[in-house]
């Protein structure tokens, strides 16, 4: 008896689950990843509300986690100097464009996530390897990895920004800084710091706002085993990331901090699809009663 091969089978297995509504997509995802099947009438946790932003969005997030309209935002609330460098975003990338690059720079993509690529050497880089690059990112529908609809309407594109490095010629630490709205005043904030996130060592590490390490791990993350130190302009962190989450009840605000200087990475106002595992798990009950 002839049996389908392993890959047909995966195929075919990934297809269906395409044809699935969005809704029954993210709950089993919700139930494969976290363990339990999430309650959409009435959720509590922080993975049940994020997971309803999904299927029904604010109107406002696809032009603010377009990573290039929400430039326009980032500038006229606290200022051009906050925005990394852009160097260019072409409507298509060619050998003439690659030419015309740095030494040093980043490609990226605007409608999704992890679409970056770090060129610290141009000569040791070729078009042909980034042109395949860009054309793998602007083929990916990335609403369809995890039924984000708000993505639906962001318009694929491909841009170069600089080279950030820190004072040691490294890649910059990430802060993933989660305000919550708490009435007037201050946001209650959590600080997810991503350290060596393109190296070999890459770790996470979560603090309140007062810079106290919380026993909290995101997967895939593991925590650091000698955790990074307290930034020295965490203060300013914390102001930016205020500022710019003025007017939403919940957002993560992705900043960097090199050299004393504060430069803006991203707004997602869907963490994890609503389908990302938190240990302990009681965290996902306390983040949820923060998240009106």
């Amino acid at each position: 008896m002839h049996h389908p091969s392993q890959a047909v089978v995966q195929w075919t297995k990934d297809s269906a689950k395409q044809l699935l509504p969005d809704a029954v997509f993210l709950s089993l995802l919700h139930r494969k990843r976290i363990g339990r099947f999430p309650n959409l009438f009435r959720p509590t946790t922080y993975n049940e509300k994020i997971l309803l932003r999904c299927l029904r969005p604010d109107s406002r997030y696809s032009a603010l986690t377009d990573k290039l309209t929400v430039r326009d935002y980032v500038r006229e609330k606290i200022g051009e100097k906050y925005l990394i460098p852009m160097i260019s975003a072409p409507a298509d990338f060619t050998q003439k464009e690659f030419d015309m690059l740095p030494n040093s720079f980043v490609m990226k993509a605007n409608h999704g996530n992890n679409f970056v690529e770090i060129v610290r050497d141009k000569s040791q880089q070729s078009f042909e390897h980034l042109q395949y690059l860009a054309s793998q990112w602007l083929s990916t529908n990335f609403y369809r990895n995890a039924r984000e609809r708000h993505y639906r309407g962001i318009q694929p594109r491909i841009y170069f920004e600089s080279l950030l490095l820190d004072e040691h010629g490294m890649i910059p630490a990430d802060y993933k800084i989660h305000c919550f709205a708490n009435g007037p005043g201050r946001p209650v904030m959590f600080i997810f710091v991503i350290s060596d996130r393109f190296g070999s060592n890459t770790r996470g590490d979560t603090y309140d706002a007062q810079w106290n390490r919380i026993d909290l791990e995101f997967a895939p993350y593991l925590r650091s085993t000698r955790p990074p130190p307290r930034p020295n302009n965490l203060d300013l962190l914390l102001d930016t990331a205020a500022l710019l989450s003025e007017g939403f009840d919940y957002v993560r605000v992705d900043l960097y901090a090199p050299s004393g200087r504060v430069f803006f990475g991203e707004l997602t106002f869907t963490p994890g699809a609503g389908v990302s595992p938190m240990l302990p798990d009681r965290v996902d009950y306390e983040w949820g009663r923060l998240l009106t």
